[in-house]
């Protein structure tokens, strides 16, 4: 006698047949075991996450000379003659001069002058940034005029790599970079973060430039078109204390088609 093949409906059989039974049971171990190769190499051919960090949950106070060249930083001396430039961001996605709107009111042009500030750092690779989230956590702490240790020329360069937006690159994303990023890179920087291109290329004079137009102005909106995506970026470079800014024709910008400059 041919044997029939079980036929099982949940709301009118009381239990399920041994075939049935062996049949889900395989197919929910077959499932687990997808899921688990599938995590696994997943996490196989991810990128190993940078070393960078974000004290969100953590406020310091940093105190240094402010200054515009041309994006708010505070120059602060770690020792006799040696100084750091902290590049000053605000909350979110947004740069920092609604945060200082309030002291510039009351104290008029900032140049030059000695100010505390308290808020969360970020830092990666040498460099640091500060995100400002309240105007009443910045204060005067000097009076007078300090000067400020001035940039030194470089020259016309041309640099292979990807402008981003420093706040998640430095700490806040992981990755903070490449089209998966670009979204956000572009309304950070739209919002007042300024565009930062890393270099890609080992013979780049630097890894890091700061982006302004050839007249040394900030740039935001005309830089948008050319974030997250890989690309030769030339003009002429100055050094500001660890940081280089270059000075550039955003037309003369030249996408490359690859998938990515930074390594």
């Amino acid at each position: 006698m041919e044997e029939q093949d079980e036929f099982y409906v949940g709301y009118i059989e009381d239990s399920v047949g041994a075939e049935t039974k062996k049949r889900l049971k395989s197919f929910v171990l077959f499932g687990v075991g997808v899921l688990v190769l599938g995590a696994l190499l997943f996490g196989f051919f991810q990128e190993p996450a940078s070393n960078s960090a974000f004290d969100f949950d953590s406020a310091t106070k940093i105190s240094g000379v402010y200054h515009e060249m041309p994006y708010p930083m505070l120059q602060v001396e770690l020792a006799e003659n040696t100084y750091k430039n902290i590049v000053l961001l605000g909350f979110g996605k947004f740069g920092p001069n609604a945060y200082l709107k309030d002291i510039r009111n009351q104290e008029g042009d900032l140049e030059g002058k000695h100010l505390t500030i308290e808020g969360n750092l970020i830092y990666y690779n040498g460099k640091t940034l500060l995100q400002i989230d309240d105007s009443q956590k910045v204060s005067l702490t000097g009076s007078k005029p300090i000067t400020i240790i001035s940039s030194q020329p470089i020259g016309e360069v041309s640099v292979e790599g990807e402008i981003v937006d420093p706040k998640c690159y430095f700490g806040v994303m992981k990755p903070g970079y490449g089209k998966i990023h670009r979204s956000c890179a572009a309304l950070c920087i739209a919002g007042g973060i300024p565009p930062v291109l890393v270099a890609g290329d080992p013979n780049a004079v630097s890894d890091y430039f700061l982006l302004t137009d050839l007249k040394g102005n900030p740039i935001h909106k005309d830089i948008l078109p050319y974030i997250g995506q890989p690309s030769v970026v030339k003009g002429v470079a100055e050094k500001l204390g660890e940081w280089y800014i270059l000075h550039v024709d955003v037309s003369q910008i030249e996408q490359l088609d690859k998938e990515s400059s930074i390594y």
